[in-house]
């Protein structure tokens, strides 16, 4: 990766309107003061509780992408890209470290009843049910990081067909940890589908 920035976005309207999945990238590596941006943006991501279960691994290695991409069954998205994004929820960590999530303004007793609060509420849960929970805020901050990426001028595919255990083993998280999806993301070199939406009839109901 450079370190030359683009310095240059659009309007979230904008990239909202013009995000395509696009499957096929330009041969030109990401500046990675690009990716700091989008990443200061992601990291922005609203949370119940503020508990930020997400985690983002960012793959440039070509060797690794080419495992990557067996283990998504030979979608070529996954090498074309000249960055992929594996998105994942780790709310194991999280409660190992419940302290470091509540807001710093609160007073030393708020702190610790935030801190009991939340740990009694998730020791109530088993391991699989706190993955499914801190999943659905990752996702979240899933559909911010395509946003924020568009807005910086890269394209994406959010993908979600790949063997979880390989990808698991490549990237050497641990069992509980779980899967948002994975995004390339770089320069697109084509135009992508138009889209095609349901209307506002279908989706939206006002009462």
């Amino acid at each position: 990766m450079t370190r030359k920035t683009t310095e240059q976005t659009i309007s979230v309207q904008q990239a909202i309107q013009s995000r395509r999945s696009i499957r096929k990238y330009k041969q030109q590596p990401i500046d990675e003061q690009d990716l700091q941006n989008i990443f200061e943006l992601v990291r922005l991501s609203p949370s119940a509780w503020n508990l930020q279960p997400w985690r983002f691994h960012v793959i440039t290695d070509d060797n690794l992408k080419n495992k990557l991409e067996e283990a998504a069954y030979g979608q070529k998205q996954v090498t074309s890209a000249p960055a992929v994004i594996v998105v994942t929820s780790d709310m194991e960590d999280i409660l190992t470290n419940i302290a470091d999530t509540v807001h710093p303004g609160l007073s030393g007793e708020q702190k610790e009843e935030e801190v009991a609060n939340l740990t009694a509420f998730f020791n109530g849960m088993s391991v699989e049910q706190r993955g499914q929970w801190g999943l659905t805020q990752t996702n979240i901050a899933f559909g911010i990081l395509m946003v924020a990426a568009q807005g910086y001028g890269y394209s994406s595919n959010p993908m979600l067909g790949f063997d979880q255990d390989k990808v698991r083993e490549l990237l050497d998280l641990p069992k509980h940890v779980q899967f948002a999806g994975i995004l390339p993301i770089g320069k697109p070199d084509s135009e992508g589908y138009p889209h095609h939406r349901f209307n506002l009839e279908k989706i939206v109901k006002f009462y």
